[in-house]
């Protein structure tokens, strides 16, 4: 890149933030002339205080939003890549419905389909999540208890969650490896044969599994155990006079108050899996496609193979298919309830 460019990329980053913070001035000034000394309403100051967030999520989120609705009723790619303007009307590049139909008829990979793939991200949700959430009560209900050593214990355990995720994920690649990787060589020292980790499709999808279930459980553990926290202890000792047992009190006292802690963690949990594209992407090295799952899909066809009219339809369809989902849940489970009602 050259000296001129570099100085023009820079002065349009400069103009965009001199644009930004007039937008925010403007903003606050008319928010000033009509809440305060038109309404004066109590509601001036907090509508103030949101409006500079307000225009940051306008820009950093709706108007990307935005562009890629537009991008996606066009057939801009590689071979096409220009402007294509207001739904590339102007240029020829407007598809319609096209690039929504062909995801759903059309290979989004070399072979796989995205019937096969969405299979493969349920499935690879469903099992982590699961997984999250029952290690992660099993230990904070160890670790809620009175023990030596407790802080001891949680900070080892958090350790996975602190590590950065792109050097935990390099090393546990590495791990994998058929001759010198620690876990076929404990499997042999055990007296089995060695596991294809990288290179079988059945094995490659537990290797991602193992590795995201070892980055997601201390999350799940210290959201659960915030939860336990709050939970007073006369619960439990009304319950063991009226002659509970520890099962009984789990059921009754425990899972009901920590509904409201788990319903959110539960919906972050499936949504972060759901577009975990860190793990599939580095374990799955031989890029397998009986490992990939929609995101990474969604990656491989905008950054590989530059369909970017089909990848900004497929990421739409990802967002509908989550957003259905938390409205499903949300409603279903009645999180956005008081905890207490």
């Amino acid at each position: 890149m050259s000296l001129d460019a570099v100085v023009t990329a820079i002065q349009q980053v400069g103009l965009t933030l001199i644009v930004i913070a007039i937008a925010v001035a403007a903003l606050e000034g008319v928010l000033y002339l009509l809440l305060v000394r038109g309404l004066k309403t109590r509601l001036a100051t907090p509508l103030m205080l949101v409006a500079p967030a307000f225009v940051g999520l306008a820009i950093l989120i709706v108007y990307p939003l935005l562009w890629e609705l537009n991008v996606s009723f066009t057939n801009m790619s590689l071979r096409n890549f220009r402007d294509p303007g207001f739904l590339g009307l102007e240029n020829g590049m407007f598809v319609g419905l096209d690039n929504y139909v062909e995801v759903f008829t059309r290979p989004v990979l070399q072979l796989t389909t995205f019937w096969q793939l969405l299979l493969q991200t349920v499935l690879w949700t469903v099992i982590n999540v699961t997984l999250h959430v029952a290690g992660g009560m099993a230990l904070a209900l160890l670790l809620h208890r009175q023990m030596r050593g407790k802080g001891i214990y949680r900070a080892l355990i958090i350790l996975p969650w602190a590590i950065p995720q792109v050097i935990a994920l390099l090393i546990w690649r590495t791990e994998y490896n058929n001759e010198y990787g620690a876990a076929n060589q404990l499997l042999r020292m055990a007296g089995f044969d060695g596991v294809p980790w990288l290179s079988d499709p059945f094995w490659n999808f537990i290797a991602m599994i193992i590795t995201n279930v070892w980055l997601g459980i201390p999350f799940m553990m210290v959201i659960i155990l915030g939860g336990l926290s709050s939970i007073s202890s006369e619960y439990y000792e009304a319950a063991e006079m009226d002659g509970a047992n520890s099962r009984q009190s789990f059921r009754a006292i425990t899972l009901p108050l920590l509904r409201p802690v788990l319903t959110p963690a539960i919906i972050l949990g499936t949504v972060w899996t759901f577009n975990n594209i860190n793990v599939p992407f580095f374990i799955n090295q031989n890029e397998l496609e009986t490992s990939d799952i929609l995101v990474t899909a969604l990656f491989r066809m905008a950054f590989q193979y530059n369909r970017y009219g089909d990848a900004a339809a497929f990421a739409f369809v990802i967002f509908i298919i989550l957003l259905v989902f938390t409205v499903f849940y949300v409603r279903r489970t009645g999180s956005l309830r008081g905890a207490y009602e």
